[in-house]
């Protein structure tokens, strides 16, 4: 096994920016779009005029968040790697630690706020526990598949 000492520098911004784009996938796409649940949605109902507006503050303040993330991954990055740029954005290690870090966001995320607060789940009906574990599963499946991706990799020299 290689030690992957040039790997180490984009790997905590890779996580870092997985993570953050993977909570604007799950806010744009989950929140808004398909409006499966917003972030106090199991607490709050989002049914009146009031209860909208706490949710949508609830949706903005987790997107600020996520937003916040993915500028500390690009400062990190760019401060590490400033020199080599093309050939980081082309490496398959960082998009494997990007997605190892969007594993990190769903099984963090979903343990904490759909499992032990339970403000809201993927999709409140009968079947909730199998979408919410199903969130959770790909999670551990984009964590695993990141790792990989990024340990697989041709090392880059970014020195």
């Amino acid at each position: 096994m290689r030690a992957a000492t040039d790997t180490l520098p984009i790997k905590a911004p890779g996580i870092i920016l997985g993570i953050g784009l993977g909570g604007f996938f799950d806010g744009i796409f989950l929140h808004q779009v398909f409006q499966l649940h917003h972030m106090f949605s199991s607490k709050i109902t989002p049914d009146t005029v009031p209860g909208l507006r706490m949710n949508t503050l609830g949706d903005g303040l987790f997107h600020t968040v996520t937003w916040l993330a993915v500028l500390v991954g690009l400062g990190l990055l760019y401060s590490r790697v400033t020199h080599a740029r093309r050939k980081v954005w082309g490496s398959a290690v960082l998009w494997g630690w990007m997605l190892n870090g969007w594993g990190w966001f769903n099984l963090v995320e979903g343990v904490i706020d759909h499992q032990i607060l339970g403000v809201h789940h993927v999709y409140a009906d009968a079947n909730q526990l199998l979408w919410d574990m199903l969130f959770l599963a790909s999670g551990v499946i984009f964590i695993l598949a990141g790792w990989a991706i990024a340990r697989r990799a041709k090392p880059i020299a970014i020195a």
